[in-house]
């Protein structure tokens, strides 16, 4: 298990909702010149999947090398077979994240594209409209998908690749040495060394040599933790360690804010609520986002550590998934990031212990029986780890 390397000299810029952020990918996409390599675990068949995927068969026909990686059950199987016929009519090679679960329960759940070497993107927005449920194609939005995601320009540009290009290798035809020796060198993150200023570094999940390295980075910013805590995620159920970080954090005076998307999905929510009690007596402040859909996973801890990606706070994303992060530590960047999630905050519904406890009884026991299938599936899933 390693820790993450932060690296100097980075550009990062955080674009907020699809209409910031697909017009800087798609503009990145329209200039590549060498490479392109990205994955998504959504890749709707929509106006906006069209708008990108046409952007990648433009390049391919100008020379580019073009590499798309998306998740078998995040897109769907139909739609994977759609698109990977359509790629290949236009050049561009595409690969299936583990189809029909050959590899296990596995998905990958990581947003990254990387252009050129010179341009990166990440976060938590799949290809798809920004007014479109995705769960439900058919089901339309009260407002644009609330979501974020960061463009990079500098050294750890190139961090992202490196990672782009092992995951492409490990999912082709590959001698059974390459790939043990492959894994041996995977990139995992480690200590940061030198004197220049730390400014951000990418954690990864994945079931090799990072298995809990996302859980690790918010347990070690959440302990260090003077002031103010500021977290944000679509679904809610983490493991112990988590939860108690949050409880132990706001006993102590720090002023721990969860922002939770609610409404998507009844069993998700029951799950989360089952967690209220605990979290608000022990001074937790619970905010519920019904606007729209919520799918930000980001975080700014003290003003100075900031994250966005696409790890949720949940057992499937901190323990089974492979998901990527960008931990930042910069203060201007937190201070964006920071302004859009108390924004966030005023446009949500605050849940208070008083009114929370007089919850009808049965309502409880939905709450405790989701909770108790819940930690069941993800023991079993986790083989234990998840607690």
């Amino acid at each position: 298990m390693r820790s993450v390397t932060y690296t100097a000299g980075n550009q990062i810029t955080l674009l907020h909702r699809g209409d910031e952020y697909f017009p800087e990918l798609i503009g990145a996409i329209n200039a590549a010149r060498a490479e392109i390599w990205l994955e998504t675990y959504i890749f709707a068949l929509d106006g906006t999947g069209d708008a990108v995927r046409n952007a990648l068969g433009r390049a391919a026909a100008r020379g580019v090398a073009v590499h798309v990686v998306t998740d078998w059950v995040g897109t769907g199987h139909r739609e994977s077979a759609r698109l990977k016929r359509e790629f290949g009519q236009t050049g561009v090679a595409h690969r299936n994240f583990n189809p029909w679960f050959r590899r296990g329960l596995t998905r990958m759940h990581r947003k990254m594209c990387v252009v050129d070497g010179a341009v990166a993107f990440l976060g938590g927005l799949n290809i798809i409209d920004d007014m479109v449920d995705d769960g439900d194609p058919q089901v339309r939005l009260p407002a644009p998908r609330w979501d974020f995601g960061i463009k990079i320009n500098g050294p750890l540009v190139v961090v992202l690749q490196q990672e782009l290009q092992g995951q492409w290798a490990r999912l082709g035809p590959l001698p059974l040495i390459a790939r043990i020796e492959r894994l041996a060198n995977m990139r995992g993150t480690r200590a940061a060394s030198g004197d220049a200023p730390a400014v951000a570094g990418l954690v990864v999940r994945d079931n090799f040599r990072n298995r809990t390295t996302i859980q690790r980075s918010y347990l070690h910013a959440l302990g260090h933790a003077r002031r103010e805590a500021l977290l944000v995620t679509p679904y809610f159920a983490p493991g112990r360690k988590l939860r108690a970080a949050l409880e132990s954090a706001a006993l102590r005076g720090v002023e721990v804010t969860l922002l939770l998307g609610v409404g998507q999905f009844v069993m998700q929510d029951a799950v989360a609520q089952s967690y209220y009690p605990k979290l608000l007596r022990a001074g937790v402040r619970i905010v519920e986002y019904r606007k729209t859909q919520l799918h930000g996973k980001v975080a700014v801890i003290d003003g100075e550590w900031a994250t966005v990606g696409s790890s949720n706070y949940d057992g499937l994303s901190l323990f089974v998934n492979q998901e990527a992060n960008i931990v930042v530590r910069d203060a201007g960047f937190a201070a964006s990031l920071r302004e859009h999630i108390m924004t966030g905050v005023a446009e949500g519904t605050r849940v208070r212990l008083e009114e929370f406890s007089n919850t009808p009884w049965h309502q409880r026991l939905w709450h405790g029986v989701a909770f108790l299938l819940y930690r069941a599936v993800m023991r079993i899933i986790t083989l234990g780890e998840y607690n």
